[in-house]
């Protein structure tokens, strides 16, 4: 299907009604509208960490090509989902590309490439540490929703079990993806501390510990601006993270 933008604005949705693929117009509030809104605002997450990674080239090395890559492979799959998503059954057309095995396989396999750097978890992680991580952390959590949502379309509409296994899977890439970077970049990994409110113990070890990761962080990582890791800055406030 060609691709023409000529005008931006249209009117034609005042009236609380938009079109989709196909010409059918259904309530801005519809669930198909709410899948594939939740998977723009996905991409616009990937979109900022990807415009921060040439910040931390040098802290990447020689990942950084795959990894940017990696992204950006990301972003356009997440553009597909969002056009299937937009198209109801009897729009779809000749030649209209689907989600399939083949870009699920991918991030399974690219999960298991950053997994092996990995120490195994002891705890749950909590987003921050570092700007990449907390970003990837709230992609996360937004294509966590936006599974939900397309769930609930599925109640009620037919759209393809691929796209679902894609974003469920991504999710879980995202996940691995923070972790990797934290410690790729050397940066802080914060873990949730169960019982510190109550335990003054538990909450010194954790701040002694947060303040050990700082100082190694701070003392690794290359200046902002320079390619390197910015986690210095996080990486000093994570000092005062036992405290509650």
């Amino acid at each position: 299907m060609a691709i023409r933008l000529t005008r931006i604005y249209t009117r034609s949705g005042d009236k609380g009604l938009t079109a989709l693929v196909g010409g059918i117009r259904v309530p801005k509030e519809s669930a198909r509208l709410e899948a594939y809104g939740t998977i723009d605002e996905l991409n616009s997450i990937v979109g900022i960490v990807r415009t921060y990674l040439p910040e931390y080239k040098r802290g990447l090395g020689k990942d950084y090509a795959w990894y940017s890559e990696s992204l950006r492979r990301i972003q356009n799959e997440l553009f597909d989902v969002g056009s299937e998503l937009a198209t109801p059954p009897a729009a779809e057309y000749e030649g209209m590309h689907h989600i399939g095995a083949a870009e699920t396989e991918k991030l399974e396999q690219e999960m298991d490439q950053m997994q092996e750097k990995l120490a195994p978890l002891k705890s749950f992680t909590l987003p921050g540490g570092g700007v990449l991580n907390a970003f990837l952390h709230q992609a996360r959590t937004v294509c966590r929703r936006a599974e939900r949502v397309c769930w609930s379309l599925k109640r009620v509409e037919p759209i393809s079990d691929d796209v679902i296994v894609y974003v469920n899977r991504l999710s879980d890439h995202l996940f691995v993806q923070s972790r990797w970077v934290a410690k790729r970049l050397k940066e802080p990994e914060f873990l949730w501390d169960r019982g510190l409110r109550i335990d003054p113990r538990a909450a010194a070890e954790a701040k002694r510990r947060a303040a050990t990761a700082s100082a190694s962080g701070n003392g690794k990582s290359a200046p902002a601006g320079k390619g390197g890791s910015r986690g210095g800055g996080a990486a000093k406030r994570a000092r005062g993270t036992g405290k509650r």
